[in-house]
């Protein structure tokens, strides 16, 4: 069951049981076929990534979301806010006091501040019932296994793919589909300027670049850079929600290299408006910088003509109920946000659906779940914006493909390799 519990607050979800719904079925490839005599066999996803078992840091006091009821303290985000006067004198370089904030972090202090009750309230209450049916428990050994490599070659092809013809440029079609009856065979796929969809009822087990994936029922994707969403537009389809996971820019990314970023003004330059049916619902990933907060609530969000209706979190907790970073970090937070607002542009759509009667967005909604080990694996929001938004097929920008869920993104097979 994917959904353990549901309340006013928001939900705890079992995130891995969500990925398995999608692979229990696969049809095998004409290679293991011939080898098995069997046309299908089950699979599941590699439950060790979501074996979270200990807190990442270490500290005095507990962590333990059923515990920890400390308050932020009013005094040092007073004393960050009054400090407005600044010192002019030429001073020899000294370490920086620890009440010294700069505005970025003032700012971020106050942003927790305001949100701190809801997180912690919701938090609580869903982790005491997933604690209650046994979700949750103490876990005695806190040993973590090593975990499978993250290596995704297919990827690293994108920079390259950036030189190669668009289909559209010879008016070829856009959309290409995995069929039954090539014996999964994908040497004909073009993966990097066209859709690829799979349109059986039961997942594929593909090899592409000499390695095998999972491609679930019902879905499609297009692995691509940022700078090439000519097939996507051409797809042809309006969507009821769109869900962005955008690579932000930070210091500690580009110390790190982990993943190249975009600076936030190139995200306006995404087809929002071309891919969303009127009141399709667009949601944003965004990191717990206030800046990127407030460019996707007063600029990007505008710019495409997308009302603001609502703040949600996903808190992370690990196996036994606790916070993977203490709830009042300075440094991580256990939690990040997503923005939820409505398209409310029209013109281009004559042809769409009519409006539905929009549901209530709630505000300030909590999403708890054990997170994957996965840098920036983010848990699907299926199970809780589609009973919301009544969405239908709706696009996502991330690392995963879920079951009749299309996806654009350079590591949708991050995680679906066999």
């Amino acid at each position: 069951m994917s959904i353990v519990f549901r309340n006013a607050n928001g939900w705890l979800l079992d995130a891995c049981s969500l990925v398995d719904k999608g692979v229990q079925l696969c049809n095998v490839t004409s290679e293991r076929k011939a080898a098995s005599g069997k046309s299908y066999f089950k699979c599941c996803f590699k439950h060790e990534w979501f074996q979270i078992l200990k807190s990442h840091v270490s500290v005095k006091s507990s962590c333990t979301v059923t515990t920890n009821d400390c308050a932020v303290s009013d005094a040092a985000l007073q004393r960050s806010e009054n400090k407005t006067t600044v010192d002019c004198k030429p001073s020899k370089k000294r370490k920086r006091k620890h009440n010294d904030l700069n505005q970025g972090e003032i700012d971020s202090l106050a942003f927790h501040h305001k949100i701190r009750s809801a997180i912690l309230e919701g938090t609580k209450s869903l982790v005491d019932a997933g604690l209650s049916c046994e979700y949750l428990s103490e876990v005695k050994d806190a040993r973590e296994d090593p975990l499978p490599s993250q290596e995704c070659n297919l990827a690293a092809l994108c920079d390259m793919a950036k030189e190669l013809p668009l289909v559209s440029e010879h008016g070829e079609d856009p959309v290409q589909f995995i069929e039954s009856e090539d014996g999964c065979s994908t040497t004909h796929l073009d993966l990097f300027t066209r859709i690829t969809e799979n349109c059986m009822d039961c997942a594929m087990e593909v090899t592409l670049m000499g390695e095998k994936y999972i491609i679930p029922p019902r879905c499609a994707f297009l692995l691509s850079d940022f700078s090439r969403m000519q097939p996507l537009v051409g797809y042809g389809k309006f969507f009821d929600l769109i869900v962005l996971d955008p690579p932000w820019e930070n210091k500690s990314v580009k110390r790190s290299g982990r993943y190249s970023f975009l600076p936030s003004s190139q995200l306006k330059r995404l087809p929002v408006p071309l891919l969303a049916s009127t009141g399709c619902v667009v949601v944003t990933w965004v990191t717990n910088r206030p800046s990127h907060l407030r460019f996707v609530k007063d600029e990007l969000y505008p710019h495409w003509g997308v009302e603001v209706l609502a703040e949600w979190f996903w808190v992370k907790v690990t196996r036994s109920g606790e916070y993977v970073f203490p709830l009042d970090s300075p440094h991580k937070k256990p939690y990040e946000v997503l923005v939820l607002g409505r398209y409310r542009g029209c013109g281009h759509h004559s042809h769409s659906s009519l409006r539905k009667t929009e549901l209530p967005m709630e505000e300030q909604r909590v999403i708890v779940s054990v997170p994957s080990a996965l840098h920036s694996h983010k848990p699907s929001l299926s199970v809780g914006t589609q009973r919301d938004t009544n969405a239908r097929s709706p696009p996502q920008r991330s690392k995963h493909i879920l079951a009749r869920w299309p996806k654009r993104q350079k590591k949708v097979f991050m995680l679906l390799g066999v």
